[in-house]
């Protein structure tokens, strides 16, 4: 990989910030976007803009194709069995709610337990809440690994569901779903995957981990915000009731019956994003042309890299260092707050995220009310690194 021809491809990364070359390590909350994804959108509205799928005019046509064409794209890239397994959303969150609101309206009876990791994001875990479910959560050690016998305990009579992330958001913990999700199938018990953190930084394949439901964002993967998948077994699918209702997910409406549009149709009501979508398309084009093993490569050399770095500084307490883990550094300074690191760190040019990540759990179990958060991607390189730790050298004495 070169990546200073991977740099010249996102324009947002010649941005001064205070007068200094932007340093962005917040790639957890949103990576940047290359110049093609972003050409997309400009070009959908330009020259493309319309509705798709029931429109007999030459516009309507080509954009329905080519958003079909990134179905099958995304298919292809999770490695799913149909492209009607492909359900597009806004993101991640919804995708988790599409799945907790449906499931539960077909499955749930009350008592219904739900298994989560101790280490979900907010988002896999309030819409279990929502759907009327008693949560059970894995506990994890203090490297951040989770404890599949403690987990193996948790399953009960009334555990319906499975809903465990990939990477974590905080910790960066690989967890080991594939184990996971045959320990649950053997119990009878279907497993949700949150790949949020998992799609940028590795391959994922969901017929490999043999999970039931697998959810992600656009936003994470260099793909515009307001786009996201939920994927869904055919057959699994096809056992839940749609989430939504409106346009484009009917098969037939009179006023005293509805019948349902077939999969994937069916839970997506209403008019997509169309032109987010084509942007998701060009995104898995640039990572499939970097290559994610390459990505995957490049970003745990960061990782050593940054960990050595800030282990070696005075009152640095890193949380999250588990043998498997992506390319997120979770730490503390002393006892200065994180938001004081970050907003001096933001200062120097360096963009780090702080506060609880929407993981208010994680930071209950470390007894801390958050952490700084620094994390990589692609076009991240060990000067920035640098320049993060003498940003950091720099601050120490203020925060003492």
């Amino acid at each position: 990989m070169n990546i200073d021809d991977i740099r010249t491809q996102f324009p947002i990364l010649e941005t001064e910030v205070h007068g200094r070359r932007l340093v962005y390590l917040d790639n957890a909350a949103t990576t940047q976007k290359p110049q093609a994804v972003i050409d997309t959108l400009t070009d959908y509205y330009s020259h493309l803009n319309a509705n798709i799928h029931r429109g007999a005019h030459h516009l309507a046509a080509v954009a329905t194709e080519r958003y079909e064409t990134v179905r099958r794209q995304v298919q292809q890239f999770i490695h799913a069995r149909s492209h009607e397994e492909i359900v597009f959303t806004r993101g991640t969150t919804e995708s988790i709610n599409l799945v907790a609101s449906s499931f539960a309206r077909r499955f749930f009876q009350g008592g219904d337990e739900v298994i989560v990791s101790g280490m979900e994001h907010h988002s896999n875990i309030v819409p279990w809440q929502l759907a009327g479910a008693t949560l059970r959560p894995i506990p994890f050690s203090d490297e951040g690994v989770l404890d599949l016998d403690a987990y193996e305990r948790l399953f009960t009579d009334q555990t319906r569901l499975v809903a465990v992330t990939h990477v974590s958001n905080t910790l960066g913990t690989v967890n080991p779903v594939a184990e996971m999700v045959r320990r649950a199938h053997a119990h009878g018990v279907p497993v949700l995957v949150d790949g949020a953190q998992a799609v940028s930084h590795l391959k994922v394949d969901v017929q490999a981990l043999g999970c039931d439901f697998y959810c992600f964002s656009g936003h994470k993967m260099y793909a515009p915000m307001g786009v996201g998948v939920m994927y869904g077994r055919q057959e699994m699918l096809k056992e839940l009731p749609p989430y939504q209702g409106g346009g484009e997910m009917i098969e037939d409406v009179t006023f005293e019956r509805t019948t349902y549009n077939h999969l994937p149709f069916k839970f997506e009501a209403g008019t997509p994003s169309v032109g987010d979508v084509l942007g998701l398309g060009f995104a898995i084009d640039f990572m499939e042309s970097v290559g994610v093993d390459n990505i995957a490569t490049h970003e745990a050399d960061l990782l050593r890299y940054a960990t050595d770095r800030l282990s070696r500084l005075p009152d640095v307490r890193l949380f999250g260092t588990a043998p498997e883990k992506a390319a997120v550094l979770s730490f503390l300074v002393g006892e200065a707050h994180p938001y004081d690191v970050g907003t001096l760190l933001d200062q120097l040019g360096v963009a780090v995220r702080t506060g609880h990540h929407c993981t208010q759990p994680v930071m209950d179990r470390y007894g801390i009310p958050g952490t700084v958060r620094a994390s990589f991607a692609v076009y991240n390189t060990r000067d920035e690194i640098d320049a993060f730790v003498a940003a950091l050298q720099r601050i120490l004495p203020m925060l003492q």
